[in-house]
């Protein structure tokens, strides 16, 4: 008799759990069980809307796995320039990049400075000037960082800088690169600017990883 009853109680269990699969029943936490889909470009205020939290920015204090450590200096306050200034003494922490590595520098540079800079680096992007000779709808000519002063002689901690927080009609790309592409960005411009000077990119790199006074 113990035994059927047993058998009863599985069976029922079995019955039961073989139910209407198109009704789940109740969900705990039903924002882990379905995730919500997401279109790009969708508008925060469509989540604030809904009663959800997301800003689109990673949790602060967080790290992607594998990427290295954010710039260690602050964005300076309007019309202060201390920490700009500071970031001259910032060294490039990655090792000089291997042929495969650079060509994806140049990738990247391509796709998000050469359009003011140009692929030459000679700020001669064709928002500026056109590949047919005409101006283009930025007049104001991009700075020329194979060749203007300021830019060659700029340390890799200030340009990383500048790329990171903006600077003059430049916005911040710190949302289009991480840091590790800006660093890889910034270290090709610095050998090309090496190679322009009549130097090797060879040496390039592990002469500008040096802190920087």
């Amino acid at each position: 008799m113990k035994k059927l009853s047993i058998i009863v109680v599985l069976v029922a269990l079995v019955v039961w759990s073989c139910g209407d699969k198109r009704n789940p029943g109740r969900v705990y936490m039903p924002d882990m069980a379905y995730s919500r889909a997401v279109e790009t470009y969708t508008s925060l205020d469509t989540f604030r809307a809904q009663g959800i939290n997301y800003n689109a920015m990673p949790v602060a204090g967080t790290i992607k796995r594998g990427e290295l450590m954010p710039f260690p200096i602050a964005q300076d306050k309007q019309g202060d320039t201390t920490n700009y200034i500071l970031s001259k003494q910032v060294a490039n922490p990655l090792p000089k990049l291997d042929e495969v590595q650079l060509k994806e520098a140049e990738r990247l540079y391509l796709i998000n400075c050469g359009i003011c800079h140009g692929a030459k680096l000679d700020g001669q992007g064709v928002l500026h000037k056109r590949s047919d000779g005409t101006d283009g709808p930025y007049g104001a000519a991009p700075a020329n960082l194979i060749s203007g002063a300021a830019y060659v002689n700029m340390p890799e901690g200030q340009m990383f800088y500048s790329v990171t927080y903006g600077k003059g009609q430049m916005g911040s790309y710190a949302s289009q690169l991480s840091t590790t592409q800006r660093w890889m960005v910034i270290q090709y411009i610095k050998n090309k600017q090496t190679e322009a000077k009549g130097g090797s990119s060879e040496g390039a790199a592990a002469a500008d990883t040096t802190v920087k006074k």
